[in-house]
């Protein structure tokens, strides 16, 4: 494979996987993901930070896309519907991805520190999901406790997800842990 293809950052995010499947996150270089995707190291750094980064490259992507789904929401929706419908933005990206997915959240489950770094990439969905429910009017503590709700609906809806052996729908998940969400809120 010739360093010249195209696709360069999606050649390393597969080779990343794979070794990270192969030999363990902590195990790989820099090096070796370079090595297997065909390119050089320096390619490497033009694209990604560190190698944390090829398993959370996307997250600003996906935080982009959700902020953006809730601002299109009109105005009379409730604050926390209006984050289901953003959630239920995400689903095509996901749907997809859904073995890749999978891959990236076993690496990520079976190593601490990059658990601790998608707890940040997901706080910080939430800041944002918060300040776009301010900018809508919702006053805090209302638009942080949405916020946060609605990144506890968006990661159980996630697990869930990767979880069904079958066909399962994103969207249909997010509509579901929502109404479950405000089943247990209401007391039920």
């Amino acid at each position: 494979m010739s360093r010249w293809e195209p696709n360069a950052r999606g050649r390393i995010e597969q080779a990343a996987l794979e070794l990270y499947g192969e030999r363990g996150f902590e195990q790989t270089t820099v090096a070796e993901i370079a090595r297997r995707a065909g390119l050089t190291e320096r390619t490497f750094f033009r694209h990604y930070a560190d190698k944390r980064e090829v398993l959370f490259g996307g997250s600003t992507s996906l935080e982009r896309l959700i902020v953006d789904a809730l601002v299109a929401v009109p105005e009379p929706v409730a604050p926390i519907d209006a984050v289901g419908v953003a959630l239920e933005a995400t689903a095509a990206l996901f749907q997809e991805r859904r073995e890749q997915s999978r891959r990236r959240q076993a690496i990520i489950a079976a190593n601490a520190e990059l658990q601790e770094r998608e707890l940040i990439k997901l706080a910080r969905l939430s800041e944002g999901l918060a300040d776009t429910l301010r900018g809508r009017g919702v006053p805090d503590p209302a638009a942080g406790l949405t916020a946060e709700a609605g990144i506890a609906v968006f990661k159980i809806t996630f697990e869930r997800w990767l979880a069904d052996p079958g066909p399962a729908d994103f969207r249909e998940l997010v509509r579901d842990s929502l109404a479950q969400l405000k089943a247990v809120t209401a007391g039920g």
